[in-house]
C-alpha cells in the first residue's frame, strides 16, 4: 500500500488535532488535560523552532539566487528592468488591497487568543514620531551582516541578500563560484526544510489541539470572514485591478484576455500550482494571447518564481488578521513592514507547499507576531491557494502583453 503524501498527512493530523482538541474540552479540568496540553505545547512548539531555525539561512540564500538569476544580455536589459518594474507595481497594488480589505472588513476582530497571550507580553508597539521611525528604521536595515544573520534580523538579512544578488549580477562570471556555492546553501536548506516537514502533521496536530481544547467555537465563525474577505480581495485584484492595467497600456480587452488565458486559469486553480501550470502558461502566452515566443519565455517563467500577487496579498491580510486575534494593534510602521517583506519574500522562493508555510512564518516575524498562527492558517490554505494560484498565473500573463507592448523591438 503507497504511503500517503505529505498533503495528505498534514490533512489527517489537522483532523485529529481538531478531534482531540474536542475531546479534552469534554472530559472537562483534570491532570489528564493538564498532562495532554503539556505534551501538545512541548511538540508544537519543537515544530515553530525548527522552522525559525532554517527560516533565516532558507531566505537569504533564496532571495541572493532570486536575484542572480535575473542575469540577462544588452539586448534583454530593457525587457528585465520592465518585467520587474510591472511585477513589483502588480504585487505592491494586491499587497495594498490585502491590507485594506482587512482593515475595513475587520476579521478577527473581538477575538483574543489565549495561546498568544505570552507572545501578547512579548510585543510592543510604540508610537514614535515619524521623523524618528524612519531614522530607526533605516538603521534597522543596514547592519553588519553576520550580526543580522545570527540575530535573526529578517529585515536586514533581505537587503544584504538583496546587495549580494544584484553584486553577482553586475559581477558577472567572476563570481560563478560563489554563485553555485549559495545555490548549493539553498538545496542544502530546502532539504532540512523536507525533513522537518515530516514532523509537521505532528507538529500541527499538537498546536490545533491547544487552539481547539483552549478557545471558543466563535474561532469558527472568525475564519469564515477571514475566507470570505481573501477570496474576495483577491478575485478583486484578479478581475478588476489586472485587467485595468492591461486595458490602460495595452488596449487587450479583460473578455479577450481572460478567451486567451482560460486554460492556464483553470489549470492553476485546480493544481494550485504556479510551476506545474508553466508549460500551459507559456503556450497560451505565446499561442492564444500572441506574445513573442523570447518575451514568453522570459516573463512567464520569472514570473512563476517571482510575480506572486495573490500570495503577497494574503499574506499581508493574514498578518492583520493574526494581530486581531492575538489583541495586538499594528500601527502605521509596523504595516509597511508587513508591505515590504510580504514583497521580497516572494523573490526565488521554490514552488514547494513548505516554503509557503515559511514565508508566512517570515511576514509574521519580521512584526514579531506569533507564528503558532500558522496552527490556524494551514489547514483554510488549500481552499485559499486555488484563487491565488491563479491570480499568480494571471499576473504572469498579463505581464507578458504588458512587457510586449511598452519594451519589445518594433520589430
Amino acid at each position: 500500500m503507497p504511503r500517503p503524501s505529505l498533503n495528505s498527512q498534514i490533512l489527517l493530523g489537522c483532523l485529529l488535532g481538531i478531534a482531540a482538541g474536542l475531546w479534552l474540552n469534554s472530559i472537562g479540568q483534570s491532570p489528564l488535560r493538564q498532562d495532554i496540553l503539556y505534551g501538545a505545547k512541548l511538540t508544537g512548539t519543537l515544530f515553530l523552532d525548527l522552522l525559525r531555525m532554517v527560516l533565516v539561512p532558507l531566505v537569504f540564500a533564496s532571495i541572493v539566487v532570486g536575484v542572480a538569476n535575473l542575469r540577462a544580455n544588452n539586448k534583454m536589459h530593457r525587457v528585465w528592468i520592465t518585467t520587474l518594474s510591472f511585477f513589483g507595481l502588480s504585487m505592491a497594488l494586491a499587497i495594498v488591497i490585502g491590507l485594506g480589505a482587512a482593515y475595513v472588513f475587520e476579521p478577527g476582530k473581538g477575538m483574543q487568543l489565549e495561546m498568544f497571550a505570552e507572545s501578547t507580553k512579548n510585543f510592543q508597539a510604540r508610537q514614535i514620531p515619524l521623523p524618528d521611525y524612519i531614522a530607526q528604521f533605516l538603521h534597522g536595515l543596514f547592519q553588519n551582516p553576520f550580526k543580522a544573520l545570527a540575530q535573526g534580523e529578517i529585515l536586514a538579512v533581505v537587503i544584504i541578500a538583496l546587495f549580494l544578488g544584484i553584486a553577482l549580477v553586475i559581477g558577472g562570471e567572476r563570481y560563478r563560484h560563489l554563485r553555485i556555492l549559495i545555490e548549493e546553501l539553498q538545496g542544502l536548506c530546502l532539504l532540512i526544510v523536507g525533513w522537518i516537514m515530516r514532523l509537521a502533521p505532528f507538529g500541527l496536530a499538537a498546536l490545533l489541539l491547544q487552539l481547539v481544547a483552549t478557545q471558543s467555537s466563535a474561532l469558527l465563525g472568525s475564519l469564515v470572514h477571514f475566507i470570505a474577505v481573501i477570496i474576495g480581495s483577491t478575485l478583486f485584484h484578479g478581475v478588476i485591478v489586472l485587467p485595468l492595467l492591461l486595458y490602460a497600456v495595452t488596449r487587450v480587452t479583460p473578455l479577450r484576455f481572460w478567451r486567451g488565458a482560460r486554460e492556464a486559469l483553470v489549470t492553476a486553480f485546480a493544481t494550485s500550482s504556479s510551476a506545474a501550470t508553466l508549460p500551459i502558461t507559456l503556450r497560451c502566452t505565446e499561442q492564444h494571447l500572441h506574445v513573442k515566443k523570447d518575451i514568453a519565455n522570459f516573463v512567464v517563467p520569472l514570473g512563476a518564481t517571482v510575480n506572486m500577487d495573490g500570495t503577497a496579498l494574503y499574506e499581508a491580510a493574514a498578518a492583520l488578521f493574526v494581530a486581531r486575534l492575538a489583541g495586538i494593534e499594528l500601527d502605521f510602521a509596523s504595516q509597511m513592514i508587513i508591505f515590504f517583506v510580504a514583497m521580497l519574500g516572494a523573490i526565488g522562493a521554490p514552488g514547494i507547499p513548505s516554503v509557503g508555510m515559511l514565508s508566512m512564518v517570515l511576514v509574521l516575524e519580521s512584526v514579531g507576531l506569533p507564528t503558532e498562527a500558522i496552527a490556524i492558517l494551514l489547514p483554510i490554505d488549500r481552499l485559499l491557494d486555488t484563487v491565488r494560484t491563479a491570480v499568480n498565473v494571471e499576473g504572469d500573463m498579463v505581464g507578458g502583453l504588458i512587457v510586449q507592448k511598452l519594451a519589445a523591438d518594433p520589430d
